[in-house]
């Protein structure tokens, strides 16, 4: 992240000095104004460290306690540096004990200065994003968790592997659920920047004026309402990876924005006169064909190329079922902990069952299934009455006439077989209505209104089914060349 730098010193010499050596690109420096009252400045912007002459603070020492105290309770917790002119080591003691981070003998010579302020600077950044990864830490994400038997997952983390060491831009594509920021995570915690932040933010989930914000931070008095000034995520990011949540949902004069910052690696907050430069690598990623709306002109194309210097397609769970029985066994281990629920394994029905599940909602919806069937089940394994019933309703379809008999031992026969009619009769029933509506929906091009109109039922109630069901609307839409009208 960057490191913003206060200087409340009176002398002009000192000032001019004291930037002269931080003058680098990770640090940005501001001068209290004459006449300035220094904890007004500090209510009113964002600080990591302040540096003082001891003459800013008041003599007394009790009184001198209470600012330094004053100064770290502010929302930023900002450091405190105090400059002397002379050693004294009672004033030395008093103000360390009164909660200062150092305090530094002004004639020290330039470059003892400049390393002394640097080393103070690079602490506060290290404790700084240690603070930025424990407020965001979630399970430890590495490449090692996509370990895959599929030969489609297996090229793909080929591709995965090659872009670990570098800092370009990455767009990650797929479908919802299929772990796009899981991967973006396990990238960053194997790459060169993995000690640094990685702060994600989701663009279709913040109102625009917000998000603009969020991501490039604003001035005191930017709008309405801004009384203190506030830093972005790419200014926290710095030196780090920020990661960007269907981007296709970003605004168009945001797009513009985004484009400037990685063509320049600059960014301006709301309502600032100046630039600040920014060493962070951007990842995005979108449920969306991206594609598609760039050529129908919902997304800039520049802006696309900028940001898929290299795309990743993440392959959806039906196109590696050869995972499906790692992933499970992984997660069931995994809730059997959370949740300390005595399931120690699967049925071979319920395991074939999840194997055949098509999985629209992908390996998040896998996980969710795995943990209420942990939370549900009443004895050591999984089995076909602990699953939710549209993962288990193609797999009880009763056998056709060209198929398997009623008597047939194999696990779908001998499944059907050991349940009771009433029972059956409801997965039959399951299984019919999935079958119905997925051709309807077909047909009708993934239109809910046509789609209602043609079954003669409401379109209230096709909508609950489909949830029910895990159908979703895009799953059918056929390509706007083709497509008729739209709802």
């Amino acid at each position: 992240m960057l490191v913003r730098v206060l200087l409340g010193l009176p002398k002009a010499s000192w000032r001019r000095r004291v930037q002269g050596l931080l003058a680098e690109r990770s640090v940005i420096t501001s001068c209290v104004a004459p006449g300035e009252a220094l904890l007004d400045r500090l209510e009113r912007s964002s600080s990591d460290l302040v540096i003082l002459a001891r003459s800013e603070l008041p003599e007394d020492p009790s009184a001198m306690a209470g600012t330094v105290a004053q100064i770290r309770q502010l929302p930023d917790r900002p450091e405190l540096i105090v400059l002397v002119d002379r050693d004294n080591p009672a004033m030395r003691a008093a103000l360390l004990s009164a909660g200062v981070l150092a305090v530094v003998d002004q004639g020290l010579p330039e470059d003892v200065l400049g390393d002394t302020l640097r080393t103070l600077i690079r602490r506060r950044r290290e404790d700084a994003q240690r603070s930025l990864r424990a407020e965001r830490a979630e399970d430890q994400c590495r490449l090692s968790d996509f370990v895959s038997k599929s030969p489609t997952m297996e090229l793909f983390l080929e591709v995965v592997s090659r872009v670990v060491p570098s800092s370009s831009s990455l767009l990650v594509l797929g479908e919802t659920g299929v772990g796009k920021e899981r991967l973006a995570r396990a990238i960053h915690a194997e790459g060169p920047r993995a000690k640094a932040p990685f702060l994600a933010v989701n663009c279709a989930a913040l109102p625009e004026g917000l998000l603009e914000t969020e991501l490039f931070g604003h001035e005191e008095g930017a709008f309405t309402g801004a009384t203190r000034a506030r830093r972005g995520y790419f200014e926290l990011a710095h030196r780090g990876t920020i990661f960007l949540d269907e981007i296709g949902e970003l605004p168009p004069h945001l797009q513009v924005k985004l484009l400037r910052v990685l063509q320049e690696r600059r960014i301006q907050p709301i309502g600032g006169e100046t630039s600040v430069g920014v060493d962070v690598r951007v990842m995005a990623a979108s449920n969306r064909d991206v594609v598609a709306d760039m050529r129908a002109g919902k997304f800039r194309a520049d802006l696309y190329y900028r940001l898929g210097v290299v795309t990743l397609t993440v392959p959806p769970l039906r196109e590696r079922r050869e995972d499906i029985p790692t992933l499970v066994e992984s997660y069931l281990e995994h809730f059997r902990v959370r949740l300390a629920r005595p399931v120690v394994g699967i049925e071979p029905a319920a395991l074939e069952a999840l194997t055949s599940y098509p999985w629209p909602g992908n390996v998040r919806e896998l996980i969710n299934v795995l943990e209420r069937a942990v939370l549900l089940s009443s004895g050591p394994r999984i089995t076909l009455g602990d699953l939710p019933p549209e993962t288990r309703a193609g797999f009880l379809t009763p056998p056709s006439a060209e198929g398997a008999s009623a008597h047939d031992p194999s696990p779908r026969g001998s499944a059907l077989l050991a349940m009771p009619w009433q029972e059956a009769r409801l997965r039959a029933l399951e299984s019919f209505e999935r079958t119905y509506l997925e051709a309807l929906l077909q047909a009708c091009g993934g239109r809910i209104g046509e789609a209602a109109r043609r079954a003669q039922i409401n379109p209230r109630f096709l909508y609950d089914k489909m949830r029910q069901l895990g159908l979703r609307k895009e799953g059918f839409r056929r390509p706007a060349s083709s497509a008729a009208s739209r709802e």
